[in-house]
């Protein structure tokens, strides 16, 4: 296995992860990693696996949270990612969130005193060339634009793309605790949490109000006209989510339910803005759910309308990058090979998963495929009925849905949910009187699909 050498194209969580499987295994790697050498609109530094959006793995319940499942079966599979997250979390409630500096370090070095595994600062301008032999790449959402043109070539297909947003960061002894308080929705304890591990800006109906037309008004980056593609619904940009409705954001990241003013918690708030702790120190929070489109100066003006953040100082504002992905169940196998070219892999969150979580999984999943071929054997595929199965399921035989606009059938991105599990059946609990509740009855499905689900990865990965 060891004389073997398997390239892989991209330092994110997809490759890293996959780099990581592929060596556990007794493999030698080339991991190729464009920056510092050519960086991207989008990221800050040269570390592995560096995170550009929020700082959150998301839940971390694997009985009730199809994520959450998702974490615990690359738990047990060996996961770089979820190891090096795991050492770096921060108080984030039922989420797990980290330390985006360390947890990127964290990786980085793993990954560069692994013995079989070679970091190459280079681009890679084009396809794998065939003497590479086996290789995968996994680029991302920010693959440059001469190895997305070879792409395209390939498959005699356009790659499809939205935009994605990024949301800003605050230095956290700039804002004001006498206006903002400390607090989880419904007081949730989560992982190193204790049930206040959110910081929330109050705004009455009429700050509401105000800051929704700030917002529509404020200056926005503009698109060329070139760049006339879609947003993906689980990022949508602040802006935009307002001007579907006044009251869009009050239902959204702006919900006020489950909070208590700790000020004035005899009124309720209208809306609030949450804010999640950022790094280990504490001295940084990013704004939950603030994807924004907004130029840097009006950014600063509208988000200081918030209250207890009129002297907000920014670590970090938002931003708006391109995303690209394939339309994968016309052009991937069902162990993630470009039909056209069988030595090639794609991973991440190029072949249409949206996550950092479900991003690494399908690295970890390429890597373990090729571990099994180079063996002399067919890699098999995880049971549909697991995290893995269900995401991978969805990538290569995943809905097409028509879209009216843009004219024809296409492939669309999404998060790991328990949707893309097979049904279950249940059956009342013994002694049970009465009819079963709704709440009761979907929370005794998640359980029955998570406990089948484990049952079926810790099989899967002694095979």
């Amino acid at each position: 296995m060891n004389e073997k050498v398997v390239h892989v194209v991209g330092g994110g969580l997809a490759g890293s992860e996959a780099a990581w499987q592929l060596a556990r295994h007794g493999c030698n790697i080339i991991l190729h990693e464009m920056r510092p050498v050519r960086g991207t609109e989008a990221h800050q530094g040269d570390g592995l696996a560096e995170l550009v959006c929020s700082n959150s793995f998301r839940s971390d319940d694997f009985q009730n949270n199809a994520v959450g499942l998702l974490h615990e079966e690359m738990r047990r599979a060996g996961s770089i990612i979820i190891k090096c997250a795991d050492m770096h979390k921060v108080p984030a409630g039922s989420a797990l969130a980290v330390d985006r500096e360390g947890f990127s370090q964290s990786v980085t070095h793993a990954l560069e005193n692994e013995p079989l595994i070679t970091i190459s600062r280079e681009e890679v301008p084009g396809l794998p060339p065939e003497k590479w032999g086996k290789s995968i790449i996994a680029t991302g959402p920010l693959t440059a634009p001469s190895l997305a043109a070879e792409i395209a070539g390939e498959t005699g297909q356009d790659a499809l793309s939205f935009f994605d947003a990024i949301a800003p960061i605050i230095h956290f002894d700039s804002i004001d605790l006498d206006k903002a308080w400390f607090q989880s929705r419904y007081d949730k304890v989560g992982p190193g949490g204790n049930g206040k591990d959110y910081l929330n800006c109050p705004l009455n109906e009429e700050q509401y109000n105000a800051f929704i037309d700030a917002l529509i008004d404020g200056e926005k980056t503009e698109f060329k006209e070139w760049e006339n593609v879609p947003y993906f619904d689980g990022c949508l940009p602040i802006e935009v989510m307002a001007e579907r409705g006044r009251e869009t954001l009050r239902h959204g990241p702006m919900k006020p339910v489950g909070l208590t003013n700790v000020h004035i918690p005899d009124v309720k708030s209208y809306a609030v803005v949450q804010l999640r702790q950022d790094n280990a120190l504490g001295t940084l929070y990013n704004m939950v759910g603030f994807q924004t489109k907004l130029k840097y100066g009006a950014q600063v003006d509208v988000l200081r309308t918030i209250p207890g953040l009129e002297n907000a100082e920014f670590a970090r504002l938002g931003g708006l990058h391109r995303n690209t992905y394939l339309n994968s169940p016309a052009l991937l196998d069902d162990t993630l090979r470009l039909k056209s070219r069988p030595n090639i892999r794609f991973a991440g969150q190029i072949t249409g998963c949206e996550g950092y979580v479900e991003s690494a999984a399908i690295g970890l999943l390429t890597g373990r495929f090729i571990v099994e071929e180079l063996a002399g054997n067919t890699p098999s595929l995880p049971p549909e009925t697991t995290a893995f199965g269900a995401l991978l399921n969805h990538i290569t035989k995943g809905h097409i849905a028509y879209e009216e606009e843009m004219g024809k059938k296409s492939f669309q991105p999404m998060n790991v949910n328990f949707g893309l599990f097979p049904p279950v059946t249940i059956s009342k609990p013994e002694g049970h009187v009465g009819r079963w509740r709704g709440k009761d009855k979907g929370i005794a499905k998640k359980h029955a699909v998570t406990k089948r689900a484990l049952n079926d990865i810790d099989r899967w990965l002694t095979v």
